[in-house]
């Protein structure tokens, strides 16, 4: 047993003891290899395959500010590294911070402060490649060891005293960690490129120190649901449950690219606020699937998956396509552990909040509802309590239908299933030469409408599955009316008849559109929209298709365009849950431009991110006939389920 020395007065060891631990505990790195977690090794200072004996290492806590210069020491030697002066320069060691008024009580009665939110130890824990994460561990009251929720994230930790607290209050230890790069963590910064790796490690690490009962679960939301993915692909043996909020299932088809078209409000800028501005080219260009894409993606990894996970998003969130993906194929596919035990939640959410003039009654904001579910969900697998959450059905999602304030409809709610999607029958709504939709195929042989694209005139963005994360750039969300784009010969309406009946649609939609073009190279824009009585046009659905990816992403599947040539192209427009109500029309919308959601194609069939020529115009045609038919395929399903109340 190898005692630590503490350079200050004698204080109680109730509630302080997980704290000692946390900064005097030994980690495995590999082999045989021990050493104290947190502390910069170096040469000489341990020896291979030496476990630590009557007292090989000594670490030195010392209490409220200190000077510059504050040594840790290990097996006798003095190190008093980059790890120290960066605690000192903020007056601390370890994070453990004493306020004045704490010190003049500690003197007079002995007592080490209680532990809480703001109260942690911050430790630099080593991955296999040596880099060191910067990681901040928050610990429950008094003595015992507890199950450990980890939340790795790019956007500094230094923002987790409340879930600290929360999680702290609730019994769990927190650790809350910059990711590689980041903040306060050494390393590179290269987008999840290294977190499969680096999220095993830091669950293995948190799983055997002494504050740990050994049961860990992850967490996150948006870019933190990220994380929290890849480190469930990685399978760390001690990894016990995920809680996964708003996350892609794809960052090359879902945060980067969508149908090889860059994302370029919600990426681009992302870049610009990083200061990244002149790599925007750069990433352009790296349309093509390749392995550091791989590297990245969760549905080259999720097979590897083997714990439940509670999946939560929105229709409108722009990663809606991997949060429904991800708990499809896990619950019907995924390893013992993962199959059978996932559960989706979907709101009628955007990333962020919804703009336009529709309100659906009886569903809280993404925010207020984000981490309802976490403690329930990591008191069942890690505490072995039985919260009843694994007695909801398996997917929970709101129903949308009309919803123009003061007029919604009593169908908007939500509602559950044992599985996604629900059994449905697929049906093609044809789009007619005279700017129709109906169930009947064209009877004509050469029907088409044709349009000019132009890329100096690109259509605007009015809502949809955007992320409105810059105010000098803003984008609005969701169902925005589309009237606003105007009257424009660039722009096709196709709109049905008014429904005489309600049409359910739940579940997965795919466009069928028979094109061609004059241009080697173009993109073809489609949403789904509601349209109303009064005419307001809301966004169901909507994404892209650049025409060299119609046939894949990888290397072997990029093709050009032939002038003139007609082609099927068959675009994803993800999955959805809304009633076209009686007297509503079913509208799909056609374009080759969604500007700035979406980068403008020029039609010079350069690379893209590359272009060195001026750009050009496009004619492009919808094909309409009886041999080419273009469609939207709509699951539709014959009755709703109940509405259930959801407090």
């Amino acid at each position: 047993m190898c005692s630590f020395q503490n350079d200050s007065p004698a204080r109680s060891r109730s509630s302080a003891q997980a704290l000692y631990r946390i900064a005097t505990t030994f980690s495995r790195e590999g082999g045989d290899e021990w050493r104290p977690s947190g502390v910069v090794q170096r040469a000489g200072a341990a020896s291979r395959g030496a476990r630590p004996a009557a007292c090989d290492a000594r670490v030195h806590l010392r209490w409220g500010r200190q000077p510059s210069g504050t040594t840790f020491t290990t097996g006798g030697s003095s190190m008093s590294g980059r790890i120290t002066r960066t605690l000192s320069l903020a007056g601390l060691v370890l994070g453990l911070v004493v306020p004045a008024h704490l010190g003049a009580q500690q003197a007079r009665d002995g007592a080490l402060p209680v532990p809480d939110a703001n109260n942690h130890v911050e430790l630099m824990v080593p991955m296999r490649d040596g880099v060191e994460l910067a990681t901040s561990v928050y610990v429950p009251e008094g003595d015992g060891t507890w199950p450990v929720i980890v939340e790795r994230t790019p956007y500094s930790k230094a923002r987790g005293a409340p879930k600290g607290q929360r999680l702290t209050a609730a019994g769990y230890v927190y650790v809350h960690q910059d990711s590689r790069g980041r903040f306060r963590s050494e390393g590179a910064y290269e987008p999840y490129q290294t977190d499969i790796a680096d999220g095993y490690d830091t669950v293995e690490w948190a799983a055997t120190q002494p504050w740990s009962n050994g049961k860990v679960g992850v967490t996150g939301r948006s870019a933190m649901g990220i994380h929290a993915n890849l480190t469930a692909a990685g399978a760390p043996p001690h990894l016990a449950a995920a809680y996964v909020v708003t996350a892609s299932e794809s960052l090359f088809d879902e945060s980067y690219f969508n149908g090889g078209v860059f994302r370029e409000h919600f990426r681009g800028n992302f870049m610009r606020l990083q200061g990244k501005e002149d790599q925007i080219p750069i990433m352009k260009s790296r349309s093509i699937m390749d392995e550091q894409w791989k590297a990245t993606d969760l549905i080259h990894h999720r097979r590897n998956i083997t714990v439940p996970m509670f999946n939560l998003g929105g229709w409108y969130d722009m990663f809606a396509k991997g949060e429904v993906g991800n708990f499809v194929y896990l619950q019907n596919h995924g390893l013992d552990g993962a199959r059978g035990n996932q559960k989706l939640w979907m709101g009628a959410w955007g990333h962020s909040p919804l703009d336009g003039d529709l309100e659906y009654p009886g569903d809280i904001p993404l925010g207020p509802r984000t981490f309802d579910f976490e403690l329930p969900w990591f008191d069942y697998w890690l505490k072995e309590k039985d919260t009843g959450i694994m007695e909801m059905p398996a997917v929970t999602y709101y129903h949308m239908a009309s919803a123009r304030p003061g007029h919604t409809s009593s169908l908007n709610g939500f509602r559950q299933g044992d599985s996604w999607p629900p059994p449905s029958t697929m049906t093609r709504f044809y789009l007619q030469p005279g700017g129709g939709v109906s169930k009947t195929r064209p009877s004509g042989d050469t029907m088409a409408v044709s349009y000019v694209h132009d890329p100096d005139n690109p259509v605007p963005t009015f809502g949809g599955a955007n992320y409105n994360n810059n105010r000098d750039f803003p984008i609005t969300v969701g169902p925005v009316d589309q009237r606003q784009i105007g009257d424009r010969p660039d722009y096709l309406r196709f709109h049905s008849a008014p429904l005489d009946a309600d049409l359910h649609v739940q579940g997965r939609i795919d466009v069928e559109l028979w094109v061609a073009t004059d241009v080697p190279d173009t993109d073809f824009m489609v949403k789904l929209v509601d349209v109303y009585p009064d005419g307001y046009e809301a966004i169901i659905l909507d994404t892209a298709l650049r025409t060299r990816f119609r046939y894949g992403r990888e290397p072997a599947d990029v093709e050009m365009m032939k002038p003139g040539r007609p082609t099927l192209l068959t675009i994803d427009l993800w999955s959805t849950s809304n009633t076209f109500e009686r007297g509503h029309r079913l509208g799909v919308h056609v374009a080759s431009s969604n500007a700035p959601r979406y980068e403008v194609n020029p039609s010079t069939g350069e690379a893209p991110g590359r272009s060195t020529l001026a750009s050009r115009k496009a004619t492009n045609t919808i094909l309409l006939d009886q041999r080419r038919p273009s469609a939207i395929v709509l699951p539709i399903v014959a009755e709703l389920p109940p509405a259930v109340d959801i407090p």
